[in-house]
Formats: C-alpha cells, sequence, structure tokens
C-alpha cells in the first residue's frame, strides 16, 4: 500500500498512450504507476476489443505489479481518458494498491469460486496494507466473461456453463466479483456470500465496489483506493456513497456541497450504472430493458454519465455500466476523489 496521486487525461483512441508524456511532464514515471484506470470508446459488451486494445498497449508500458482496469462504452457525453494512480513523493491522504487473483478456468467464472478468490485476494491487500476496512473508499476490478469458445470449452470437459448467453455472464462475472469485495470488508457474512450466489442469486450488494467484465483477461485485476489513516487532513481525499438510482442527483450534490465547503476540486469521479431491473423509476416505466437495438448497459452509462458529467462540469468521467450487487439494484456505487 503505497501513498498515491491521482492524475486523469484525455485520449484520442484506445491505443493512445501520449498521456504516459504528460505524466512524465508532471513530474510521475511509468515505473510510478499502481493502476491505470480508462474508458474506451467501444460498446462495453462481450465484442468490445477497444478494452482488449487498450490493456494490450498499457501493459507492455507499466510495472508487472501494476494493474489495467478498463471500461468500455463512452455513450452520450462521457470523454475516452486514463486515470493514473501513481506513488506520490510524500504523503497525499490517500493510499492505494493493486492485485491480482489467479486465472479462473471458464466453469468458474460468475461463481462462488469466483467471489471467494476475489475476497481471498482483497483481505490479503489489506492485511499486508495494515489499515482498517472501514478506511476503504473504492474496490475496482475487472473480471473475466465467457467467450462462447469458453462455453463450448466447458461443455467438453462434461461440466455444465453457468450460462449459454455471453452477454450475461459479463454480469454473473461482475456479480460474483462484487460478492467477493462485500464479503472482504465485511459488509456481508460469508454464509450470506454463499448463498447469494446459490440457485436463486442476488440480494448482496457492496457501496465500494466497481466491476467491469472482459474478453481480454482470464482472472481478476484489482484496485483498492483507501484514506490514510495516517495523514487524515492530506491534500487528496474521498468520498463514498451510493447513488438509489439513475437520477439520484441528490447523493452526488450532498458530496459536492461538502468538497466546497472544504475548498476542494474533483479530480474524478467513479460511479456504477444500471438499468433498473424492476423497469421503472421512482414509479415511471422506462424502457432500457426492453430496447432490441441498444443493451440496456449503454442506455444506464448515458443516463448516468449526463448526470455526473452536467453536476461536477466534467464529462471526462469514470462511469461503468451493469451495476450488479455495487450498490442498489437500479442505482450505483459513487467515489469522488478531489484535492483541497
Amino acid at each position: 500500500m503505497a501513498a498515491v496521486d491521482i492524475l486523469k487525461y484525455t485520449t484520442s483512441s484506445p491505443a493512445d498512450t501520449t498521456p504516459l508524456s504528460l505524466l512524465e511532464n508532471d513530474g510521475y514515471k511509468a515505473s510510478d504507476i499502481v493502476a491505470v484506470i480508462g474508458k474506451t470508446e467501444g460498446n462495453g459488451c462481450v465484442n468490445d476489443f477497444s478494452r482488449t486494445l487498450s490493456s494490450h498497449i498499457w501493459e507492455s508500458k507499466i510495472p508487472s505489479s501494476a494493474v489495467t482496469v478498463f471500461s468500455g462504452g463512452t455513450e452520450g457525453v462521457l470523454s475516452p481518458h486514463v486515470t493514473f494512480l501513481v506513488r506520490a513523493k510524500e504523503k497525499t491522504g490517500l493510499v492505494a494498491c493493486s492485485g491480482v487473483t489467479r486465472d479462473f478456468a471458464a466453469h468458474e467464472v460468475g461463481t462462488e469460486i469466483q467471489s471467494q478468490e476475489v475476497a481471498s485476494v482483497i483481505s490479503q491487500m489489506i492485511a499486508d496494507a495494515g489499515i482498517q476496512k472501514s478506511v476503504v473508499h473504492l474496490v475496482l476490478i475487472k473480471c473475466p466473461l465467457l467467450t462462447s469458445t469458453d462455453i463450448d470449452a466447458i461443455r467438453t470437459e462434461g461440466q455444465i456453463p453457468i450460462t449459454t448467453d455471453t452477454y450475461e455472464s459479463m454480469a454473473l462475472s461482475r456479480y460474483a466479483s462484487a460478492v467477493g469485495i462485500a464479503l472482504a470488508l465485511d459488509e456481508i457474512t460469508p454464509d450470506r456470500a454463499s448463498a447469494a450466489l446459490g440457485p436463486e442469486p442476488g440480494g448482496v450488494w457492496s457501496s465500494r465496489a466497481s466491476c467491469s467484465s472482459g474478453a481480454e483477461l482470464k482472472n481478476c485485476h484489482i484496485m483498492m483506493l483507501a484514506a490514510d489513516p495516517q495523514e487524515t487532513q492530506g491534500r487528496l481525499r474521498a468520498a463514498s456513497g451510493y447513488m438509489k438510482d439513475a437520477i439520484d442527483a441528490g447523493v452526488i450534490l450532498g458530496m459536492l456541497n461538502k468538497i466546497q465547503a472544504e475548498n476542494g476540486k474533483v479530480l474524478q469521479v467513479f460511479v456504477k450504472a444500471e438499468a433498473d431491473p424492476r423497469g421503472s423509476i421512482r414509479g415511471l416505466r422506462h424502457t432500457m430493458n426492453t430496447d432490441s437495438d441498444i443493451h440496456s448497459t449503454r442506455h444506464a452509462r448515458a443516463a448516468v454519465g449526463g448526470l455526473v458529467a452536467g453536476l461536477v462540469g466534467d464529462s471526462a468521467v469514470y462511469v461503468s455500466g451493469g451495476g450488479e450487487g455495487q450498490g442498489p439494484p437500479g442505482g450505483g456505487s459513487l467515489s469522488i476523489v478531489y484535492s483541497v
């Protein structure tokens, strides 16, 4: 766990690495990078190769101990960008670390096996860092999905795939990762975690989880951001909570008012977006889940992205679609990093 600085730069394409030069101009080297977190302009679905391209490009330029977390989909006003977490030269008020799980066999993706492995790695990260779970503001995970080749391989091995729908596998993997985060942070008990991934999955969520799935990896990349218990009045701070639904401007404004009271400046917003699975928002019917042309995750990213960008005055924000277990149903986890 290291004291970290956070810097953000827009990109011209998924293969654009000019932000590395900008990072060096701001006094940091590639060797200082703890994590690269980005938004790419693909569709955010199974065949979003913009994530794969960005991961491939950046992983060759950062330390082996660092991780990449790329979320596809910049619908609406969202601007493609990368956010760097870098080891700071002095205490900043925030600390972060990265980790990875083992590779998962295809039949393990989206199951309790995945959630338990995620929980184990995060628990070890917290123990190694010597911090309390209560100071953790955000756990970002990039997790795998099932391709059609994976599903065929599962059947060949005599196993039963958790789903035969590759798009649904994204949601199942996100949920399993989120359950693992909730378990590691003591937001749920082990028996509740097991039941959440049983025959009738669901019902569990973490306010500090942000998970994105993709075909570009077989393991989980994990980034954990926390307040530094030894530097409680540092120049960098974070506020975390959750949106109750996709139009919950109130919780964002509440955080922004707190930041303004501290004479702070927003550096980055991390938020999950989900089309409410009940089909309505505050009693009004929405059509995000019944649109045959555009996946619901794309609708949700555009809607929440527009809301967040408008409120903070910045469209280069990290809005990730698919909020299964990451905030309440139809809502999403929310974390704002700011400087004072």
